[in-house]
């Protein structure tokens, strides 16, 4: 069933129209798994306890009206998704869920791994509902494994999947990189399995679950450290701003700041020796070849010099105008500088949506550019529990009267 089917429900355009989403997920890995979703046109029904929401509602910043506020965080996070309310505490919230599932094509959920199962709504029991039903379960340490009850942050999956090990200065501590990259890492293998599994549905009828850990995941984008270690024994250690072997690749101070130069291939060292005006480097037999210039002793000795002298006394706006047409150099920007950058703009990377009674709210885009089904990103978060009634009445077919028991029961 879908939500071509389910008249009431909004059909959104889109590379998913008509796939129903249930969302019950927290704070920031499982809802962005469903903005994703709900960007691509699937109709992602948000589902909250009326007691307990999701927190990020109170996360800043915040923009306010009068005496309401709304949290940037939470609009961005959720934008384009019905909200409704269960408490899947009470019997009557079990049911509702479970007749929402009967006519849903995917539940996500990022809690503690046997916590559904404790509700009596975990996925073997969610599966007899609906044997098609893709459940995508989002953890810190995955659904199996001696470690798979333990609770878990960002900084927990950073931490266990060696990311912390390897960021920092080289004469300093670990330091975690400064995003919630373990979330954000789990959001987009969680996207990636939930489409695979729902392809494999729609061919089969069959549904399965999808285990994505946040460990797992930073484990997955540490590069060459595993094959590092498993080949030769090296253990990746923090370099700072620069690559464990590729150079150069680093920042570099210009007149005015710092920018990034990344011409380490032969084609694009040749290039920077011409257009800094030292042709005559790129064929120095110490330095004509980029495995020569990986060597550390080297590049310190001979490579890092030159590019610190070509960069040295221009500006980083000045550097861009005359290199970054030609080899990779960027200006290391500040978030301010990204947002307010054209190139953002030309890409609409920052994008504006109208949250009735507050406003618009700007906030990043969708980075996913599809040329016959593009996103949609214009749809606002909803508040809590503002879909719920339009919802249980369309998805599951209940009428006034069920729809006030479970109102007087606490269960939405």
């Amino acid at each position: 069933m879908t939500a071509e089917t389910l008249p009431g429900l909004p059909l959104r355009p889109g590379a998913l129209a008509g796939v129903v989403v249930l969302d019950l997920s927290r704070v920031l890995a499982g809802p962005y798994c469903g903005q994703i979703l709900a960007d691509f046109g699937a109709t992602v029904i948000k589902v909250e306890n009326p007691r307990d929401p999701d927190v990020t509602r109170g996360f800043p910043p915040y923009v306010r009206a009068g005496e309401r506020e709304l949290s940037g965080y939470y609009a961005q996070y959720n934008r384009g998704k019905l909200t409704i309310t269960l408490d899947l505490a009470t019997d009557e919230g079990r049911t509702a869920l479970g007749d929402l599932v009967a006519r849903a094509d995917i539940l996500i959920e990022n809690f503690r791994p046997g916590t559904m199962d404790k509700l009596g709504v975990g996925y073997e029991t969610l599966a007899e509902i609906n044997p098609r039903l893709v459940y995508t379960a989002i953890s810190g340490y995955g659904q199996t494994g001696s470690r798979s009850r333990r609770p878990a942050f960002d900084s927990t999956a950073q931490a266990a999947g060696g990311l912390w090990s390897m960021n920092g200065a080289p004469d300093g501590p670990p330091v975690r990189v400064g995003t919630v990259l373990g979330d954000l890492a789990a959001t987009l293998f969680a996207v990636t399995g939930t489409l695979l599994a729902l392809r494999h549905a729609e061919r089969t009828g069959q549904g399965q679950l999808v285990d994505v850990a946040q460990v797992d995941s930073v484990i997955a984008l540490t590069e060459n450290a595993v094959v590092n270690y498993t080949v030769d024994g090296e253990v990746a250690r923090h370099t700072g701003n620069k690559h464990p072997w590729v150079r150069p690749y680093e920042l570099f101070p210009c007149a005015d700041g710092h920018v990034f130069f990344g011409a380490y291939t032969d084609k694009f060292w040749r290039l920077a020796c011409e257009l800094f005006g030292e042709p005559e480097l790129a064929a120095d037999p110490e330095i004509d070849t980029m495995r020569k210039r990986f060597d550390e002793g080297v590049y310190e000795r001979r490579v890092r010099p030159v590019i610190a002298r070509w960069l040295a006394g221009r500006t980083g706006e000045e550097l861009e105008r005359m290199a970054s047409d030609v080899l990779p150099l960027t200006i290391i920007k500040s978030i301010k500088d990204v947002v307010e950058d054209p190139g953002t703009a030309e890409r609409e990377m920052v994008v504006s949506v109208e949250h009735p009674g507050f406003g618009p709210v700007r906030m990043f885009g969708q980075p996913i550019k599809l040329s016959a089904t593009p996103a949609d990103v214009g749809r606002p978060a909803g508040d809590l529990g503002e879909h719920t009634e339009v919802v249980l009445r369309a998805l599951a077919g209940y009428g006034a009267d069920r729809i006030a028991a479970l109102r007087a029961a606490g269960a939405i």
